[in-house]
């Protein structure tokens, strides 16, 4: 943060424009991934799953502001209690949805595409020597279930299924099913179908 931040009106007003459409997105994704329409229920609203996703959104939307600092404590405390790690990266894209909330991990560094889906016991994590050294790139309509480990400088590609206990520290293309540890690559088109959750054409919503 500049000190000429603290001059500009901006800086003290919440964004809940951006919020609000990332919700709206997230929110969308959350319901088709269970089988919705679209739109969750009031209960559902209020899911650890669904909060710890608003709750970055907020933090984000809001990081060039001075509310930036209220989110960050916030969302530091709701994390902690629960076991989720995400707040630190910037680069979720949209309809990002936790299946099952539990221990979880994503390196602040890593780049998540659209249509995303993680669970309890995923890591996304970097790779601190070797050839792998860095963090992953992960692409759209992304099923990274239960338990698996996804580490180092790799890409992995759209359409892709990590299924439950896998380890991946390869580059994956798209299409694919990766399957145990060591891993294996099964090639599958529509491989993500009832993985993750859809996105709505973005002019729905529009504010």
């Amino acid at each position: 943060m500049r000190i000429s931040d603290f001059f500009h009106i901006n800086f003290y007003k919440l964004n809940l424009r951006d919020y609000r459409k990332q919700i709206k997105e997230d929110e969308y994704a959350f319901s088709t991934f269970r089988g919705g329409e679209g739109t969750l229920s009031n209960r559902e609203k209020k899911s650890i799953e669904f909060l710890a996703v608003k709750y970055y959104r907020l933090y984000i939307a809001n990081y060039n502001t001075i509310w930036r600092y209220w989110f960050a404590l916030f969302c530091h405390r709701y994390y902690k209690k629960y076991g989720i790690e995400i707040q630190s990266n910037h680069s979720i894209g949209r309809g990002f949805v936790i299946g099952h909330w539990g221990r979880i991990v994503v390196s602040g560094d890593a780049i998540i595409g659209d249509q995303v889906m993680i669970t309890h016991g995923v890591t996304i994590g970097r790779d601190i020597r070797g050839k792998h050294k860095g963090v992953p790139k992960i692409g759209n309509r992304v099923a990274i279930r239960a338990n698996s480990t996804v580490t180092g400088n790799i890409t992995i590609g759209d359409d892709v299924l990590i299924a439950p206990n896998t380890f991946v520290n390869f580059d994956v293309p798209s299409h694919s099913i990766v399957i145990g540890n060591p891993a294996k690559i099964i090639s599958r088109e529509n491989a993500t179908d009832g993985h993750v959750g859809r996105v709505a054409s973005e002019s729905i919503f529009d504010l």
